[in-house]
């Protein structure tokens, strides 16, 4: 019987990790580290076709209540980075600091509310499509989520001696913001009923977005990563990814003609868009492939990673050929791991495949495995 998803699980993509004080970690360790797994990194994006494994060490607290206290995101990512080294991979990971997902919604005066044992919550104070955006938005970095964010940047790079990858905090794509603001059936209805003011709205964010972009890039500096947040990510690519999960809660048409603007501005800025969604977004992937300059794709493909996950798994060979990197999540044992790649790999595709396997002897013959079937 295949597994399923675990709803008992905070994070099913989560490892659990021991910190590691600021003064105990070997930053010039884990530099050398990521600087060879970079060139690889720089290799496979070169290439027109290939395989990257990626061994992801998701900490479940700072993706969720733990996000608050910078200092400990921080020990807690810096005992990710440590345990990764032990996993053979073709990925480093990096650093990332995370700070729930109202980043841009604080600019219409939205405040988190911090409910014991999870991330930080957001309740929308709008009614109507017209009252957003006859409000004046305060510049993300003027507001508390903004200073606060823009602090735990500038706290990772002056503890990492700005000498460990990092990304760009996680802002979410315009569409996915929305539902911080007003209640999203009535942004549905608008969607048929005032698709001009939608997207005027959702330019509107776009903007407030790219501002905030340009002031993390002031303290990231040459550690950037990307395309960042949940995507496999490397300092040698370019890119940006936005969670675009409310995608597949319209048609791909509605998607291409009213969403992506908003997400092309913005991503367009950093050098090209990398998609994601969660759940099963088969029925999207020949939108997802029309959008001009899109560099990665991500989804999940096991039972384990996500409770809709991709089943039409050959579907996805159109990557093939387009030089369009697909990233693949796949919680699950070697087993699992095996069935989905060999569904996954024809010859032209650029396929990275994230792994959680539970131990370095389990990760190694994933790897080879992963690697033997794309030779």
């Amino acid at each position: 019987m295949s597994a399923k998803f675990d709803i008992s699980l905070a994070d099913s993509q989560a490892t659990e990790i021991q910190p590691i004080k600021i003064d105990e970690f070997n930053f010039s360790e884990y530099k050398e580290y990521a600087d060879e797994q970079d060139e690889k990194c720089r290799t496979f994006w070169q290439a027109d076709s290939g395989v990257m494994v990626y061994r992801r060490m998701r900490v479940a607290e700072c993706f969720s209540y733990g996000c608050r206290d910078m200092k400990n995101s921080l020990e807690l990512q810096l005992g990710a980075l440590k345990t990764s080294m032990q996993y053979r991979a073709d990925v480093p990971n990096f650093l990332e600091p995370w700070y729930g997902i109202g980043t841009i919604s604080s600019a219409f005066g939205g405040e988190y509310i911090w409910h014991p044992g999870n991330a930080p919550a957001l309740k929308p104070k709008f009614s109507s499509l017209q009252e957003i955006l006859d409000y004046e938005p305060t510049p993300v970095a003027k507001t508390t989520i903004g200073k606060h964010t823009l602090e735990m940047i500038a706290y990772f790079m002056d503890k990492s001696r700005g000498e460990i990858p990092i990304s760009l905090t996680d802002t979410q794509s315009p569409l996915n913001m929305i539902g911080h603001f007003y209640p999203i059936d009535d942004f549905f209805m608008d969607m048929i009923m005032s698709p001009d003011k939608v997207i005027q709205l959702l330019d509107k964010l776009a903007d407030l977005s790219i501002e905030f972009n340009n002031e993390q890039l002031k303290l990231t500096g040459n550690a950037l990563v990307a395309p960042g947040h949940g995507f496999t990510s490397s300092r040698t690519w370019t890119g940006l990814g936005m969670s675009d999960d409310n995608a597949i809660m319209i048609s791909p048409q509605q998607y291409l003609e009213i969403a992506v603007p908003s997400v092309k501005k913005i991503c367009d800025k950093l050098g090209g868009v990398a998609f994601h969604s969660c759940g099963n977004w088969e029925q999207w992937i020949d939108a997802v492939l029309s959008i001009k300059g899109v560099l990665v794709a991500d989804g999940a493909f096991s039972e384990e990673t996500d409770p809709d996950p991709n089943t039409s798994i050959e579907e996805f060979q159109k990557f093939a050929n387009t030089d369009i990197i697909l990233n693949t999540r796949i919680v699950g044992g070697l087993d699992v791991i095996e069935e989905k790649v060999k569904r996954l790999w024809v010859p032209g595709m650029k396929l990275i495949v994230v792994t959680y396997s539970k131990t370095p002897e389990e990760q190694g013959k994933a790897y080879s495995l992963i690697h033997e079937i794309c030779e």
